[in-house]
């Protein structure tokens, strides 16, 4: 017998395949009366209506879209325990800004990335936020770049590069803000960060269900058929693991496979 939150790996899909398997399934609100209160509220506000959620607390087997540039799979192979700070090991700490074009429109994505002594970069926060005004989102990057003593906000500007930089200016952001322009399309912009995963050099410090639901809805030559009209969320986190590991600021190293 053996009990397991049902992830897409290899040997999970041959046991529920097998014909000599029995499988039953439960949900974690089937064992709603013999939980605490508190823990109910702490995973509905957790994982929401991710399909992360699903598979955590419906029991369901979420299978990867073809031609997925992150599976399922490769970011559980990622996962560390989550972090409550840096306590000195990162050398510089980005937070990433995806803004929206509008308030009645996409999330502004805020991601938290950090570059360790070793090279490898961690994936610290999904601090998000949901249609909010210029001067929330701006406020909310101030927050996450103060609480995470961040060294730099990279923000993409290809929706108005001055008012972005104003409205963080406005939200006393006293930090460099480094304006970036997307010249290819999200997805473009987003294999080679995948490739990093890949090779071992990103790792997640905890779970963000919303962020990784997209970027497992990023597909390899273009397109995106993950949740909501657009990976704001994947998006910062690119621009953040980019500006950490893909720039030209970078010391030179060699990197041995």
């Amino acid at each position: 017998m053996a009990t397991t939150t049902p992830r897409a790996v290899p040997l999970l899909k041959r046991l529920l395949d097998h014909p000599q398997v029995a499988v039953t399934r439960g949900r974690t609100f089937d064992n709603k009366a013999n939980l605490p209160p508190r823990f109910i509220a702490a995973v509905r506000r957790e994982y929401g209506r991710s399909a992360l959620g699903r598979q955590e607390l419906d029991g369901e087997l979420i299978t990867d879209i073809e031609g997925a540039l992150w599976t399922r799979a490769l970011l559980e192979a990622c996962r560390d325990a989550a972090a409550s700070g840096t306590d000195g090991w990162a050398r510089v700490v980005v937070v990433g800004v995806d803004p929206p074009a509008s308030s009645a429109g996409d999330a502004c994505g805020i991601v938290v990335c950090a570059l360790a002594g070793d090279g490898t970069a961690r994936v610290l926060a999904d601090a998000s936020v949901e249609k909010a005004s210029p001067e929330r989102w701006a406020r909310a990057v101030a927050r996450t770049a103060q609480g995470w003593q961040a060294d730099r906000v990279v923000a993409e500007a290809n929706q108005g590069g001055a008012m972005v930089e104003s409205v963080l200016r406005a939200a006393d952001l006293a930090l460099p803000v480094r304006l970036v322009h997307a010249r290819q399309g999200k997805a473009a912009r987003a294999e080679p960060v995948a490739a990093l995963y890949e090779a071992g050099r990103v790792r997640h410090a905890g779970q963000f269900p919303a962020l990784e639901d997209q970027l497992c809805g990023l597909l390899a030559g273009g397109g995106y058929h993950g949740p909501g009209r657009s990976p704001d969320r994947a998006d910062a986190l690119v621009w953040a693991l980019t500006e950490l590991m893909l720039g030209r600021q970078g010391a030179p190293r060699v990197w041995l496979g």
